[in-house]
């Protein structure tokens, strides 16, 4: 199975405070380097399960910002070859320059605050590992695919 129809399934799991592309939403452009923001996790972490209402709320603060969370495990095809060793992992990136990736307390304000500081600098972060580059592809892909920002379906 491709990534671009793996990450297609993911998303067509999340919850609604998430990105949900078959939803009946207007649909107006957005520009390709929409940032984005995707949660590493496991089912079988604790810390990864408190940290989910954490990521829901901040996806609602930030509705003109996708967030995604993938379980390593169950998309285990997408994530392919990454090592993943510390949960929760986050990915943010615009479009297919990837901003931060790594482990990050499970605290709404710090990733507010990363996401503030992300907004003045403009650095991309070198992505050396092939299975990351990857990832960031697939995932920058989809989100470029979809018309229509985050959104709150009943």
């Amino acid at each position: 199975m491709s990534p671009e129809v793996l990450v297609q399934a993911i998303i067509a799991t999340l919850p609604h405070n998430c990105i949900m592309p078959d939803a009946p939403l207007s649909r107006t452009p957005k520009p390709a380097a929409r940032r984005w923001v995707a949660c590493l996790c496991a089912d079988w972490c604790g810390t990864c399960r408190d940290y989910r209402p954490v990521f829901d709320q901040l996806a609602a603060e930030y509705p003109d910002m996708p967030f995604l969370w993938l379980d390593i495990e169950d998309q285990a095809a997408l994530v392919g070859d990454l090592d993943i060793e510390t949960f929760p992992t986050l990915l943010i990136a615009d479009g297919a320059a990837l901003r931060f990736a790594g482990p990050l307390l499970p605290h709404a304000d710090t990733l507010a605050r990363l996401l503030g500081s992300l907004e003045a600098d403009a650095t991309a972060v070198p992505v050396a590992d092939a299975a990351m580059a990857t990832l960031v592809q697939a995932l920058h892909r989809q989100v470029s695919s979809m018309q229509t920002a985050p959104s709150k379906i009943p």
